[in-house]
Formats: structure tokens, C-alpha cells, sequence
């Protein structure tokens, strides 16, 4: 298996079912603006207008725009590389942060489309500022049920997303320890490469 792949399940219901934030969410309770986003998601891919390979390009415009304006990137990359991060310039972190941002949204983007009716249940939230926590559940069409957590920052005023834990594994650990093995195994500029390397790759 590829080793920036995650299972085909993890990161379905990660990437795909479980987006944040909506882009014209107002500031206001965490749960509330998850359950925005993840409405405004399911009405995209639920309309008849932006279905089929034919309207590809703008289905997954709007998605981007929906979803990824609201993920706190730079965080998400700084935790992803853990110590790895301070050993870098700050041109470097920032060169990094576009990386892995472009890297995030084209690898999740199609998983996104593969919504197929499953049901979201808010369960739970806790905040200790500047974090918060959404807990809910997915329930699939196969009846199985899937928990998800949402953690959350208060950043320049409005809550983004941070990290996703689903069925307890976390979204960023995961990445972690995938970039500690690329760089322990190659180096920072051997994982920097690879991602690059799936950027450039055409394949849809």
C-alpha cells in the first residue's frame, strides 16, 4: 500500500463525510457550524446540476471553496512534521504548509464525492478556549456507525479545523507518522519530493 494512503474506509469517512466550516458560516457555537458545512456539502453533491463526470470541474470548485477555507493548514502541517517543523526556516514551513495544503485537498477532494446517504448525529461538544470539540456519529447505509471527532481552534476569530479523529485514529497522527518514516527512511527533502511527486501525478 502506498505509504501517504491511508485505507480506503479511514479516509472516506475522514476526508469525505466530515468537513468543516462552511465558508459562509458565521461565528457561533462549533456544532453549529459543522452541522452548516456538512448540509452545505451533501446539497452540493446532491444536486442534479453539478452531477456526472461533466460537471467535475465545478462540483469540486465549489466543494474546495465550501470545505478548505476553513481548515487551520498551517497548524495541521506543523503537528503532521512535529519536531521535524522547527528545524526549518520560515520560508521553508511556509513552502511546506502550500505543499501539504495542495496535497490534503486533491487527495480528499474525490473522496468527498462518494457520499451515498449516509446520516450525521451531533452527539456531543466541549470548549476550553482557544479549542473546542464536536463528537458525532455517522451512521452508513449498512447500518454500521462510525464515531467522529472534530477538533477545533479559535482563529482570527472563527473556529477551523485542526485535526479529525475518526473511530480513534487521528488524522494528523496518521500523517505523522508517515512523514517521520519518509524522513527517517529518505530525508525532509525525500518526503517534500514525494509529495510533489503525487501533485504532479494527472491521474483523476
Amino acid at each position: 500500500m502506498d505509504s501517504l494512503n491511508f485505507g480506503r474506509k479511514f479516509i472516506r469517512y475522514l476526508l469525505a463525510l466530515s468537513l468543516l466550516c462552511g465558508s459562509d458560516a458565521i461565528a457561533g457555537a462549533p456544532t453549529e457550524m459543522v452541522k452548516s458545512t456538512v448540509d452545505q456539502v451533501i446539497k452540493i453533491l446532491s444536486d442534479p446540476r453539478y452531477k456526472g463526470e461533466a460537471n467535475k470541474d465545478t462540483r469540486r470548485k465549489m466543494l474546495r471553496a465550501t470545505i478548505f477555507t476553513r481548515f487551520d493548514f498551517q497548524e495541521m502541517a506543523k503537528r503532521s512534521l512535529s519536531a521535524e517543523w522547527s528545524r526549518h526556516t520560515p520560508e521553508e514551513q511556509k513552502e511546506f504548509v502550500k505543499i501539504f495544503t495542495d496535497f490534503v485537498e486533491k487527495t480528499s477532494v474525490k473522496n468527498i464525492e462518494s457520499y451515498d446517504g449516509e446520516k450525521f448525529i451531533y452527539t456531543g461538544e466541549s470548549i476550553k478556549e482557544p479549542y473546542a470539540a464536536v463528537e458525532g456519529k455517522i451512521l452508513t447505509t449498512d447500518r454500521d456507525e462510525i464515531t467522529i471527532d472534530y477538533m477545533l481552534a479559535w482563529v482570527d476569530n472563527e473556529w477551523k479545523v485542526y485535526d479529525l479523529v475518526v473511530d480513534g485514529i487521528s488524522f494528523v497522527s496518521n500523517y505523522r507518522s508517515q512523514f517521520a518514516r519518509l524522513i527517517r527512511e529518505s530525508s525532509y527533502e525525500g518526503l517534500v519530493r514525494r509529495l510533489r511527486e503525487k501533485l504532479a501525478d494527472k491521474r483523476p
